[in-house]
C-alpha cells in the first residue's frame, strides 16, 4: 500500500509538473491566438504604434467583456519595422511558427502588399487597418479580390479623387506642382488617380517632382516647383518627409497651399515641420478627433485612459480592424480561418467608430473621408466627403 501512495503521488506530481511547461509554452485551448502585425519600429514608427494600440485597447475590452466564443484572445504581436521583406518575415512568423487563425495589422501599402502574399499563401484571414493602395486586396492577375485578405480604410481611388475636388472646388486652385515618393505604392498611387481627375475638372499641372523615403534635402526640387508658380502642391507622402518638404519650401518662400492624404496623419509632423509652416495645408484623412457621435466619445475617452494622449485615425483604424476581425469570428461562430473568412466577406453594416463599415467585392471598406487642415500645428476638422 505504501508503494502504491509512492507512486501516486509520484504521478501526480508529474502531471502537475507537465501541465505548467505546458502552461509556460504558449496558448492554451481557451485562448484564440491572433496576431498584431504592426510597424513599430522604422520610418513610419508613429502609424504603427499608434494603430497597435488602438487594436491592444480593443482586444482588452473585448477580452474583459468575456472574449469570444467563450474564450480569450491571445495576441501575438510583432514588428515589421516598416519593411517590405519584414512584413513578410513578420507574417510568416505568426502565421508558421505561432499559428494565429487570423492577422491584424498594417499601415502602409508596401508592406500591406507584401503581406498579403503571405496570408493568401498560408489562407490565414488578414484585416488590414489602413494600407490604401487597391493592390492590397486585389490580385493584379486576375483582377479579382483576393481571398484572404479585407481592408477596414477607403483607398486610394476615392482618397486621391476627394483631394482633387477639394483643390478644385474649395481651395480654387488651378494650377498644381505635384511631388511624388518613388519608393513608396501609396505615394504613386494617389498622384496616378489624383492627376487625372484634377486635370479634368481644369485644373493644371505647371510641375512634376520626384524623391525618396529617407532623403533629407528637398530645396533642389522645391526650387523647380518655386520657379513654377503653382497655386497648390500636392504631397501625397508620409509625415517624416512631408514635414522636412513643407518646412524647406517656407524657407525657399514658397506660400502655397499643401494638400496630401492620410500618410500625414501623425503627431510628428507638426514637431518635424513646425505648428507655423504647416498653415495652409491640408490632408484627405479617414477620421477626426473632433467627431462628436456616442461611439467616437466612448472610444476617445477609453483610449486617454488608457494611453494618457488622443488618437489619431492610425489608432481608430487599429481599433476598428480589431473589432471587425472578432466580429466576424463571433458570427461565423467558430475560430477556423476559412469560416472567418467567408463571415468577413459577408460584413455589411458593422459599427466601426470611423463610421457603419460595410465591405465590397473587392474587400475594401465603402466609407467617407474627411478633410483636416492644420492651423498651428493642430488637426481641425474642415468636412467630411461621402463616398
Amino acid at each position: 500500500m505504501g508503494k502504491m501512495k509512492k507512486m501516486a503521488a509520484l504521478l501526480s506530481a508529474l502531471a502537475l509538473t507537465t501541465g505548467l511547461i505546458a502552461g509556460c509554452g504558449g496558448s492554451s485551448s481557451k485562448d484564440i491566438k491572433i496576431g498584431v502585425v504592426y510597424e513599430l519600429t522604422g520610418n513610419t514608427a508613429s502609424f504603427g504604434t499608434a494603430a497597435a494600440n488602438g487594436a491592444k485597447l480593443a482586444f482588452k475590452e473585448i477580452n474583459a467583456n468575456g472574449g469570444v466564443l467563450g474564450k480569450q484572445i491571445q495576441l501575438v504581436v510583432a514588428d515589421n519595422k516598416g519593411e517590405p521583406s519584414e512584413s513578410s518575415n513578420a507574417m510568416t512568423k505568426v502565421i508558421s511558427q505561432d499559428k494565429v487563425v487570423a492577422v491584424t495589422g498594417f499601415t502602409t501599402s508596401s508592406n500591406g502588399i507584401a503581406a498579403s502574399s503571405v496570408a493568401e499563401a498560408n489562407k490565414i484571414p488578414f484585416v488590414a487597418a489602413a494600407t490604401t493602395n487597391p493592390k492590397v486586396t486585389i490580385n493584379e492577375a486576375s483582377g479579382k479580390a483576393k481571398d484572404y485578405t479585407f481592408r477596414v480604410c477607403f483607398i486610394d481611388p476615392f482618397q486621391g479623387t476627394v483631394g482633387a475636388n477639394f483643390v478644385l472646388n474649395t481651395l480654387k486652385a488651378k494650377k498644381a506642382a505635384i511631388m511624388v515618393d518613388n519608393s513608396s505604392d501609396y505615394s504613386k498611387g494617389l498622384v496616378a488617380v489624383f492627376k487625372p481627375a484634377y486635370t479634368a475638372g481644369g485644373g493644371t499641372v505647371v510641375a512634376e517632382e520626384a524623391y525618396l523615403q529617407k532623403d533629407q534635402d528637398f530645396k533642389t526640387i522645391l526650387t523647380n516647383i518655386k520657379a513654377a508658380n503653382p497655386d497648390v502642391i500636392y504631397l501625397p507622402g508620409y509625415y517624416e518627409e512631408v514635414g522636412k518638404i513643407v518646412k524647406q519650401a517656407r524657407e525657399l518662400g514658397i506660400t502655397a497651399s499643401f494638400v496630401g492624404g492620410d500618410g500625414w496623419d501623425s503627431p510628428k509632423l507638426a514637431e518635424i515641420g513646425g505648428g507655423a509652416a504647416l498653415n495652409n495645408t491640408y490632408f484627405t484623412n479617414h477620421y477626426s478627433v473632433e467627431d462628436k457621435s456616442p461611439k467616437s466619445r466612448a472610444f476617445v475617452e477609453a483610449y486617454q485612459k488608457e494611453y494618457g494622449q488622443l488618437p489619431d485615425a492610425m489608432a481608430v483604424l487599429g481599433y476598428d480592424a480589431a473589432y471587425a476581425l472578432v466580429d466576424a469570428i463571433k458570427r461565423a461562430g467558430s475560430a477556423e480561418p476559412q469560416k472567418i473568412r467567408e463571415a468577413l466577406a459577408a460584413t455589411k453594416n458593422f459599427p466601426a467608430v470611423t463610421g457603419d463599415l460595410t465591405l465590397n467585392e473587392k474587400h475594401d471598406a465603402v466609407k467617407s473621408a474627411v478633410i483636416i487642415e492644420m492651423k498651428d500645428g493642430k488637426q481641425v476638422y474642415r468636412e467630411t466627403i461621402k463616398p
